[in-house]
């Protein structure tokens, strides 16, 4: 059960793997994407029918016939990743739920994991293994992966190194199964994350580092943008200590333009004005007449 390039790669090694058979997927239905909103089918299903394996798309999990259709195909486990939906004790019961989650539970419990570490700044982050039960997130842990990250890594990247890892710690998992006694979470050192909405890749000059955080973890979208709308497409974290007026030019050279910050420091390397093709930095100032002094935005 799961949806997006990261279930698709767990399911990928479940197909692959000789002690393994994948009898039914259950995914998000089909959803509209891109500008031209076309129908689109989730990597989870793609991959699935290209291997002759049954899909299920329901709206809702509670939907006539789903818990059915699972009970009837008579699973030993059921694995989930990034699935989008709570699974009710009916689906629970039948066999053990194991979820792969993109964080070092009880941290991070939620819908962007991935996104929330970079934004903490945090030094190390992994995967999940976790017998799911009735609560967000909140089931005994089964095992995990984690690693050291490097602190220049985005989103895009960041995301491709925890799937790698879900993929070898689910076979692990699977493979050895019944020999693990499965640890309770720690409540008290639980925290939560929400969806990421478009507004939360609105930036201000206030500080280098969070700023920067911003820009690793909204890689691709909803991005990072000024309050007038520019994007800022390509940025380098100069220093984190130095004080400055919010947004003021501290040099302009040909390879990117250096801001300051409240706090801290940066260089903005590529920048896209709202209706306009992306340019470097120092096209940007030159247009507008914006020298060393000038607050940029």
């Amino acid at each position: 059960m799961g949806t997006p390039s990261y279930a698709k790669e767990i399911l990928q090694v479940l197909i692959d793997a000789e002690d393994m058979d994948v009898n039914l997927v259950i995914t998000q239905p089909d959803r509209p994407a891109g500008r031209k909103k076309v129908l689109t089918p989730p990597p989870v299903k793609i991959l699935a029918q290209a291997h002759g394996i049954r899909v299920l798309q329901p709206e809702k999990l509670t939907d006539e016939g789903i818990v059915e259709t699972i009970r009837a195909s008579t699973p030993d486990l059921i694995v989930v990743a990034a699935f989008g939906q709570l699974l009710q004790k009916a689906i629970l019961d039948i066999a053990p739920c194991v979820n792969l989650h993109a964080s070092l539970l009880p941290e991070y419990r939620g819908a962007s994991p991935v996104q929330q570490s970079l934004l903490h700044g945090d030094a190390y982050t992994g995967v999940t293994a976790m017998l799911m039960e009735e609560g967000l997130d909140s089931g005994p842990i089964l095992g995990y992966y984690y690693f050291k990250i490097p602190e220049q890594i985005r989103l895009h990247a960041l995301m491709a190194k925890l799937s790698q890892d879900a993929c070898r710690l689910t076979l692990d998992i699977l493979r050895n199964f019944e020999k693990i006694a499965p640890q309770k979470q720690i409540k008290t050192d639980a925290s939560y994350c929400k969806k990421i909405k478009k507004g939360d890749g609105e930036v201000t000059f206030d500080d280098a580092r969070k700023l920067y955080n911003k820009y690793r973890a909204f890689e691709g979208w909803p991005g990072v943008f000024t309050t007038s709308g520019t994007k800022l497409l390509e940025i380098e974290i100069v220093e984190t200590n130095s004080k400055h007026r919010r947004g003021e030019i501290m040099c302009v050279a040909q390879d990117g333009v250096t801001v300051g910050c409240l706090k801290g420091s940066l260089k903005l390397i590529t920048l896209q004005p709202v209706s306009k093709k992306p340019m470097d930095a120092k096209s940007y100032c030159a247009g507008r007449g914006l020298k060393v002094g000038n607050i940029l935005i």
